[in-house]
Protein backbone atom coordinates (compact mmCIF):
# COMPACT_ATOMS: atom_id res chain seq x y z
CA UNK A 1 0.00 0.00 0.00
CA UNK A 2 1.36 3.45 -0.96
CA UNK A 3 1.50 5.60 1.81
CA UNK A 4 2.59 9.52 2.57
CA UNK A 5 3.69 11.03 6.10
CA UNK A 6 0.64 13.38 7.34
CA UNK A 7 1.19 17.10 7.34
CA UNK A 8 0.83 17.49 11.15
CA UNK A 9 1.62 14.27 12.96
CA UNK A 10 4.60 13.10 10.53
CA UNK A 11 2.91 9.38 10.86
CA UNK A 12 3.01 6.63 7.73
CA UNK A 13 -0.78 7.03 6.54
CA UNK A 14 -2.35 5.75 3.09
CA UNK A 15 -1.54 7.87 0.44
CA UNK A 16 -4.88 8.48 -0.54
CA UNK A 17 -6.40 9.07 3.01
CA UNK A 18 -7.79 12.85 3.33
CA UNK A 19 -7.98 12.77 7.48
CA UNK A 20 -4.97 10.98 9.18
CA UNK A 21 -6.44 8.41 11.52
CA UNK A 22 -3.61 9.85 14.16
CA UNK A 23 -4.37 13.05 14.71
CA UNK A 24 -7.29 13.72 12.99
CA UNK A 25 -6.79 16.49 10.79
CA UNK A 26 -7.25 16.72 7.00
CA UNK A 27 -4.63 16.40 4.64
CA UNK A 28 -5.73 18.60 1.65
CA UNK A 29 -3.96 21.41 0.83
CA UNK A 30 -5.14 25.19 1.65
CA UNK A 31 -4.47 26.18 -2.07
CA UNK A 32 -8.19 25.50 -2.87
CA UNK A 33 -9.51 27.45 0.06
CA UNK A 34 -6.99 30.22 -1.12
CA UNK A 35 -8.80 30.06 -4.26
CA UNK A 36 -12.92 29.78 -3.57
CA UNK A 37 -11.75 33.00 -1.02
CA UNK A 38 -10.25 35.28 -3.76
CA UNK A 39 -13.55 33.98 -5.99
CA UNK A 40 -15.74 35.23 -3.33
CA UNK A 41 -14.29 38.51 -2.60
CA UNK A 42 -14.16 39.40 -6.15
CA UNK A 43 -18.12 38.57 -6.16
CA UNK A 44 -18.42 40.76 -2.95
CA UNK A 45 -17.09 43.24 -4.69
CA UNK A 46 -18.93 43.52 -7.79
CA UNK A 47 -22.28 43.38 -5.38
CA UNK A 48 -20.98 46.51 -3.58
CA UNK A 49 -20.29 48.26 -6.61
CA UNK A 50 -22.64 47.11 -9.15
CA UNK A 51 -24.49 49.89 -11.32
CA UNK A 52 -23.00 52.61 -9.46
CA UNK A 53 -21.09 53.84 -12.24
CA UNK A 54 -22.05 51.45 -14.93
CA UNK A 55 -24.69 53.91 -17.30
CA UNK A 56 -23.43 56.77 -19.46
CA UNK A 57 -25.29 60.51 -18.78
CA UNK A 58 -28.50 60.95 -19.91
CA UNK A 59 -30.86 64.34 -21.25
CA UNK A 60 -33.63 64.55 -19.31
CA UNK A 61 -36.55 66.31 -21.25
CA UNK A 62 -37.47 69.26 -18.66
CA UNK A 63 -40.47 70.00 -20.72
CA UNK A 64 -42.58 66.61 -20.11
CA UNK A 65 -45.51 67.30 -17.66
CA UNK A 66 -43.60 64.58 -15.87
CA UNK A 67 -40.25 66.33 -14.71
CA UNK A 68 -41.27 66.98 -11.04
CA UNK A 69 -39.40 66.33 -7.66
CA UNK A 70 -38.56 62.87 -8.53
CA UNK A 71 -36.65 62.55 -12.18
CA UNK A 72 -35.71 59.04 -11.82
CA UNK A 73 -38.54 57.96 -14.00
CA UNK A 74 -37.68 60.42 -16.98
CA UNK A 75 -37.39 58.66 -20.72
CA UNK A 76 -34.24 59.19 -21.83
CA UNK A 77 -33.43 61.05 -24.85
CA UNK A 78 -29.64 61.22 -27.09
CA UNK A 79 -27.59 64.75 -26.53
CA UNK A 80 -25.36 66.26 -28.14
CA UNK A 81 -22.19 64.15 -29.29
CA UNK A 82 -19.02 65.52 -29.73
CA UNK A 83 -15.21 63.78 -29.69
CA UNK A 84 -15.64 63.73 -26.10
CA UNK A 85 -19.22 61.81 -26.24
CA UNK A 86 -22.40 63.47 -24.65
CA UNK A 87 -22.76 66.96 -23.95
CA UNK A 88 -25.28 69.35 -22.87
CA UNK A 89 -26.43 73.32 -22.89
CA UNK A 90 -27.40 75.66 -20.69
CA UNK A 91 -30.99 74.61 -19.63
CA UNK A 92 -30.43 71.28 -20.34
CA UNK A 93 -30.89 68.54 -17.75
CA UNK A 94 -28.12 65.47 -17.06
CA UNK A 95 -29.02 62.76 -15.48
CA UNK A 96 -25.82 60.00 -14.31
CA UNK A 97 -26.42 57.87 -11.30
CA UNK A 98 -29.64 59.04 -10.43
CA UNK A 99 -28.36 62.67 -9.98
CA UNK A 100 -29.86 65.29 -12.09
CA UNK A 101 -27.67 68.51 -12.70
CA UNK A 102 -28.62 71.29 -14.79
CA UNK A 103 -26.62 74.20 -15.79
CA UNK A 104 -29.23 77.13 -15.33
CA UNK A 105 -27.09 79.71 -16.77
CA UNK A 106 -24.09 81.70 -17.46
CA UNK A 107 -24.07 85.33 -17.24
CA UNK A 108 -21.05 87.60 -17.54
CA UNK A 109 -20.25 90.42 -15.01
CA UNK A 110 -17.36 92.86 -15.28
CA UNK A 111 -17.19 92.93 -11.65
CA UNK A 112 -18.10 96.11 -9.15
CA UNK A 113 -15.98 99.47 -8.09
CA UNK A 114 -13.68 97.59 -6.41
CA UNK A 115 -13.50 93.90 -7.67
CA UNK A 116 -12.70 94.24 -11.36
CA UNK A 117 -11.39 91.46 -13.68
CA UNK A 118 -7.98 91.90 -15.29
CA UNK A 119 -7.44 94.07 -18.51
CA UNK A 120 -8.99 92.29 -21.26
CA UNK A 121 -11.06 90.04 -19.51
CA UNK A 122 -14.48 89.20 -17.62
CA UNK A 123 -15.96 87.26 -14.90
CA UNK A 124 -18.30 84.08 -15.79
CA UNK A 125 -20.47 83.15 -13.10
CA UNK A 126 -22.12 79.26 -13.89
CA UNK A 127 -25.30 78.72 -12.03
CA UNK A 128 -26.13 75.03 -11.62
CA UNK A 129 -29.23 73.03 -9.87
CA UNK A 130 -28.16 69.80 -8.73
CA UNK A 131 -30.48 67.23 -7.58
CA UNK A 132 -30.08 63.95 -5.95
CA UNK A 133 -32.16 61.12 -6.34
CA UNK A 134 -29.99 58.93 -5.02
CA UNK A 135 -29.92 56.41 -1.46
CA UNK A 136 -26.89 58.14 -0.33
CA UNK A 137 -25.72 61.71 0.23
CA UNK A 138 -23.20 62.89 -2.33
CA UNK A 139 -20.54 65.84 -1.50
CA UNK A 140 -20.50 68.12 -4.36
CA UNK A 141 -16.87 70.56 -4.45
CA UNK A 142 -16.47 73.24 -6.84
CA UNK A 143 -12.68 72.76 -6.74
CA UNK A 144 -12.81 68.67 -7.12
CA UNK A 145 -16.06 67.68 -8.75
CA UNK A 146 -15.59 70.46 -11.81
CA UNK A 147 -13.12 70.89 -14.48
CA UNK A 148 -14.13 74.18 -16.78
CA UNK A 149 -12.10 75.18 -20.18
CA UNK A 150 -12.93 78.49 -21.90
CA UNK A 151 -12.36 78.17 -26.26
CA UNK A 152 -9.92 74.69 -25.36
CA UNK A 153 -7.94 76.59 -22.51
CA UNK A 154 -8.09 75.94 -18.92
CA UNK A 155 -9.15 77.80 -16.69
CA UNK A 156 -9.67 77.80 -12.59
CA UNK A 157 -12.19 78.72 -10.73
CA UNK A 158 -11.93 82.28 -9.53
CA UNK A 159 -12.30 83.66 -5.91
CA UNK A 160 -13.04 87.33 -7.12
CA UNK A 161 -15.38 86.28 -9.86
CA UNK A 162 -17.77 84.34 -7.07
CA UNK A 163 -17.40 88.16 -5.00
CA UNK A 164 -20.07 88.80 -7.92
CA UNK A 165 -22.46 86.21 -7.36
CA UNK A 166 -24.87 88.28 -5.56
CA UNK A 167 -27.15 86.61 -3.06
CA UNK A 168 -26.59 82.92 -4.85
CA UNK A 169 -24.62 80.50 -2.87
CA UNK A 170 -21.24 78.79 -3.53
CA UNK A 171 -21.57 75.26 -5.16
CA UNK A 172 -19.90 73.56 -2.49
CA UNK A 173 -21.34 71.25 0.17
CA UNK A 174 -23.23 67.83 0.66
CA UNK A 175 -26.81 66.68 -0.84
CA UNK A 176 -28.80 64.45 1.32
CA UNK A 177 -30.71 61.85 -0.55
CA UNK A 178 -33.80 63.07 -2.29
CA UNK A 179 -32.04 67.16 -1.68
CA UNK A 180 -31.22 69.48 -4.25
CA UNK A 181 -28.42 72.01 -4.09
CA UNK A 182 -28.23 75.72 -5.98
CA UNK A 183 -24.95 77.29 -6.60
CA UNK A 184 -22.45 79.33 -8.56
CA UNK A 185 -18.89 78.63 -10.19
CA UNK A 186 -17.09 81.66 -10.72
CA UNK A 187 -14.18 82.24 -14.12
CA UNK A 188 -12.14 84.65 -15.49
CA UNK A 189 -11.53 84.17 -19.09
CA UNK A 190 -10.98 86.31 -22.04
CA UNK A 191 -13.83 88.94 -23.11
CA UNK A 192 -13.77 87.71 -26.64
CA UNK A 193 -14.40 84.31 -25.80
CA UNK A 194 -16.80 81.96 -27.67
CA UNK A 195 -17.55 78.69 -25.38
CA UNK A 196 -17.06 77.47 -22.10
CA UNK A 197 -16.96 73.98 -21.82
CA UNK A 198 -17.44 72.49 -17.48
CA UNK A 199 -17.52 69.18 -16.89
CA UNK A 200 -18.83 68.11 -13.58
CA UNK A 201 -17.71 64.56 -12.00
CA UNK A 202 -20.67 63.62 -9.41
CA UNK A 203 -18.12 61.01 -7.87
CA UNK A 204 -14.79 62.11 -7.77
CA UNK A 205 -13.45 58.30 -7.63
CA UNK A 206 -15.39 57.51 -10.50
CA UNK A 207 -14.52 58.22 -14.14
CA UNK A 208 -17.77 59.74 -15.63
CA UNK A 209 -18.34 62.85 -16.27
CA UNK A 210 -21.33 64.83 -17.39
CA UNK A 211 -20.10 67.73 -19.88
CA UNK A 212 -21.95 71.49 -20.56
CA UNK A 213 -20.88 73.33 -23.02
CA UNK A 214 -22.49 77.30 -22.95
CA UNK A 215 -21.71 79.74 -26.43
CA UNK A 216 -21.46 83.17 -26.08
Amino acid sequence: MATKKCKYCQSEIDKKAKVCPYCKKRQGGILKYIIIGIIAIIIIGALLSGGDDDTEPKKIDNNTENNNANNTTQPAVTGKPDQNGVTFSVGETAQLNNINVTLVSVSESEGSKYNKPSEGKIFLLAEFEIENNSDKEITVSSMMSFEAYSDGYTVSQSLSALLEKEDKNQLDGTIAAGKKMNGVIGYEVSKDWSELEIHFTPDVWADKKIVFVATK
